[in-house]
């Protein structure tokens, strides 16, 4: 078991959106607020020791959130560049552990973020949430892993890493990821949403 006090949440939002084809995902309105703010308000009551917000370039405003934000001047060098921003300023911060969060899984529940920290073993934790197929994010790095974590390249993250931990099976549905628009109108239809209305999309603006 791992106590969050001790463990850094590092939320990944520097992504360019490339397959969403148009604008900012992230910032895209989704019931109350953008796509990007429904994982940090489910996890807004885990009391971490710190939340790191990876970006580029966006207007919203996760330090407003109670989130450190971390610039990466260069997602073109994909995800694993904005993992080693965050794990290493989780380092610098005393983490024994971080948990690897996206701002783009708007339905990730603080239950299943408790049951990884619960299933977490010492300082060479690997936990990986899995739909029971695919093991994914949120990922759960005890500090024996975080130099293999800042080794990593390219745009595949940790995904080979985490295949040999331990995995915590929750549903498809809470681990839905959206990166395409159609991901997003699927999502929307789930809640009853066809579009949201341009009054959510300026609250969106508002809150970058």
């Amino acid at each position: 078991m791992l106590d969050p006090e001790r463990v850094a949440l590092i939320l990944l939002a520097a992504g360019h959106s490339r397959r969403f084809n148009d604008g900012d995902k992230l910032a895209e309105p989704f019931l109350d607020k953008p796509l990007a703010f429904h994982v940090v308000t489910a996890l807004e009551k885990i009391p971490f020791l710190a939340r790191i917000a990876v970006v580029s370039d966006t207007r919203l405003d996760f330090a407003a959130l109670g989130y450190e934000m971390v610039e990466n001047p260069d997602p073109s060098l994909g995800q694993a560049r904005s993992l080693c921003h965050g794990v290493m300023r989780a380092r610098e911060l005393g983490a024994d552990a971080v948990l690897v969060a996206l701002a783009d899984m708007p339905r990730v529940t603080a239950g299943h973020i408790h049951h990884m920290l619960d299933t977490a073993d010492g300082p060479a934790t690997l936990v990986a949430s899995s739909d029971g197929v695919h093991p994914m994010p949120p990922a759960l790095f005890g500090k024996d892993r975080f130099d293999e974590l800042l080794d990593l390249k390219g745009d595949e993250g940790a995904r080979e890493l985490i295949k040999a931990g331990h995995h915590v099976v929750s549903s498809p549905a809470e681990l839905v990821d959206i990166d395409t628009q159609e991901d997003l109108r699927e999502l929307r239809e789930l809640y009853g949403l066809p579009s949201d209305g341009e009054p959510i999309r300026d609250e969106a603006r508002r809150s970058g």
